[in-house]
C-alpha cells in the first residue's frame, strides 16, 4: 500500500519530455519532487507560475512565492510569472499537456467530483472546472477510500460534479486504474495489495483481464 509520497512518485512516472504540466491541490503538488532529471518538465499553476520546482527545505521558503494552493514552492532558471488571466488562458487554449489534480469521488464513467461538500465551507471551485473542461489528459490522485472505509472510485459520484467524462488515469494507494467506456480497468496493484483487495474497495465496475503487475516506483 502507498502512502502519498507513494502515489505521487508513482504519477511521476507519467510525465513525459517536454510537457507542460499543471499540479492540483494536495497530492498532486508532491509529484515535482519525484520527476526524474534527465527530462524537462514545466509545472504550471493557475495563480500565474511556469517553471514550479520541488518544494523548498525548511529555512528556505520565500513567502511571495506560492502556488494555487497557497504552499511555498521553488522555481528554476527561466520561470515565469503572470496575471491569473494569462494563466487561464494557456489552460483553456489547451497548452497543458498533463493536469493531475486529486478528487473526492470518480465515478465508472470518469466523472470527478472535488470542489464542494454540501454543507460545508468552501472558498470556491478555483480553477477545476476550467482544468477538466480543456485538458484532455487527466491524472486522478486520490486515497481508494475516505476515512469510514467507503469507496470513492463510485459506480456514480454522489457530490456536485466538476467535470463529467473527463479523467483518463487514477493512482491510488492501492492501485493503477485506467477509465474506459465499460469502466475501471485494473492496471498496476500497489505493493503489497492483492486484486480482491482493490476490488473490495471499488465501488464501480472493475476490470480485471489476466495477471495483474505489481507497481515498480
Amino acid at each position: 500500500m502507498l502512502d502519498k509520497n507513494g502515489i505521487a512518485k508513482r504519477i511521476a512516472k507519467e510525465v513525459k519530455d517536454g510537457y507542460y504540466v499543471n499540479l492540483g491541490i494536495g497530492i498532486p503538488t508532491l509529484v515535482a519532487n519525484f520527476v526524474r532529471d534527465d527530462i524537462n518538465v514545466e509545472f504550471q499553476s493557475e495563480n500565474g507560475v511556469l517553471g514550479m520546482g520541488p518544494f523548498p527545505f525548511e529555512g528556505e521558503e520565500d513567502a511571495d512565492i506560492i502556488n494555487a494552493g497557497k504552499q511555498t514552492i521553488t522555481t528554476l532558471n527561466g520561470a515565469s510569472f503572470f496575471d491569473s488571466a494569462t494563466s487561464f488562458g494557456m489552460i483553456r487554449g489547451q497548452h497543458v499537456d498533463l493536469t493531475i489534480l486529486g478528487a473526492m469521488e470518480v465515478s465508472e464513467g470518469g466523472d470527478i467530483a472535488n470542489w464542494k461538500i454540501p454543507g460545508k465551507m468552501v472558498k470556491g471551485m478555483g480553477g477545476a472546472m476550467d482544468l477538466v473542461a480543456s485538458a484532455e489528459n487527466i491524472i486522478v490522485a486520490m486515497m481508494h477510500t475516505n476515512r469510514a472505509g467507503e469507496s470513492k472510485l463510485l459506480k456514480k459520484c454522489s457530490l456536485p460534479l466538476t467535470g463529467v467524462g473527463c479523467v483518463t488515469k487514477i493512482v491510488t494507494n492501492l492501485a493503477v486504474i485506467e477509465v474506459t467506456l465499460k469502466g475501471f480497468k485494473l492496471l498496476e496493484r500497489a505493493p503489497g495489495v492483492t486484486v480482491d483487495e482493490i476490488k473490495e474497495a471499488t465501488e464501480g465496475i472493475l476490470i480485471v483481464e489476466g495477471e495483474v503487475p505489481e507497481m515498480s516506483l
